[in-house]
């Protein structure tokens, strides 16, 4: 039966409509799909991308620095970081002590970006072209500024 054992109401259903974490999840899958999609050609999923393209531009990382920078914890990050080391995207040895890890990309994730890159760069113009540069632009800055408040949290 269509409602029956339904505890929504008009609060909950508010809150459930105004929620951050709900809507922005639900985006974030959304975007996942489109994006993966997109780079399913290069191989390189976006999550995989991300990865990358820290390491590629900002790196070699610890872990830790990386899982901060991503803002994942590092359970995830080793996860995510098995099968590109697997693909020799990247490379995880020990850092200056036993305690540390170091990520490096390899010439191949280097050209595993290279591939990518278009391809995601097409995914960007879509959005943009969906809703506009500066709308865009205010929803990273929204979304870096919500970041930053719950790593202050």
């Amino acid at each position: 039966m269509e409602g029956e054992g339904t505890v929504m109401n008009a609060d909950t259903e508010a809150a459930f409509v105004g929620c951050a974490c709900i809507n922005t999840r639900m985006a974030a899958r959304a975007l996942t799909r489109l994006y993966d999609e997109a780079l399913a050609p290069s191989g390189v999923r976006i999550t995989q991308f991300a990865v990358l393209a820290a390491v590629a531009f900002h790196g070699p990382f610890t872990m830790k620095a990386l899982a901060k920078v991503l803002v994942m914890d590092r359970t995830t990050l080793t996860a995510d970081l098995r099968p590109l080391e697997a693909q020799g995207f990247v490379t995880v040895v020990p850092g200056e002590d036993r305690r540390t890890r170091v990520v490096t990309i390899t010439p191949r994730g280097r050209e595993a970006v290279r591939a990518a890159a278009p391809l995601w760069q097409g995914v960007q113009a879509r959005i943009e072209a969906g809703i506009g540069a500066p709308r865009l632009q205010a929803l990273l800055s929204d979304l870096r500024e919500v970041t930053a408040l719950t790593q202050d949290a």
